[in-house]
């Protein structure tokens, strides 16, 4: 019984250890951000969120025109403003390469990119798509709030 007991601890252990671990904004700021407030003038909201279950332990570096929007980790989501009118490069390291998508953004609207990880050959592989804007809110609406700015590359 005791061996039984031991055994769960330990494993229990492993797979928290496994966790992805971001640094996380406060409460306060994660539910200011569900608001979904229209951006500053000129600008476009992007939200840009990672909700799936498979790749739990993995974590991603994300940019945004090349600049560092944060590491992400399993039901975590960032916020940023880009210049709306344009078209801005987003980017997610992957196993072997960086995965990119090009999105056009017209000023005063909020965008959803999610991010999600599938099972490689051998390692998890992150890719990145568009959402509709209501089904982005809903997903970001179960998901907290990341402290942008730090990337591993």
């Amino acid at each position: 019984m005791m061996r039984k007991i031991v055994f769960v601890i330990l494993l229990s252990a492993l797979f928290t250890g496994c966790a992805s671990v971001v640094p996380m904004e406060s409460k306060e700021g994660s539910v200011k951000a569900k608001h979904f407030a229209p951006p500053q003038a000129g600008n476009s909201g992007l939200y840009i969120y990672r909700d799936s279950f498979i790749g739990k332990a993995i974590k991603r570096d994300i940019w945004v025109n090349g600049k560092c929007v944060g590491k992400s980790a399993p039901d975590v989501f960032f916020y940023t403003e880009v210049a709306g009118g344009k078209e801005h490069s987003i980017a997610t390291e992957s196993s072997f390469s960086q995965n990119a998508m090009m999105l056009f953004v017209e000023a005063g609207k909020n965008y959803f990119v999610r991010q999600y990880i599938i099972l490689g050959p051998s390692v998890g592989i992150a890719g990145l798509e568009s959402i509709p804007e209501e089904q982005g809110k809903a997903a970001v609406a179960k998901l907290d709030l990341a402290i942008p700015g730090t990337c591993s590359q």
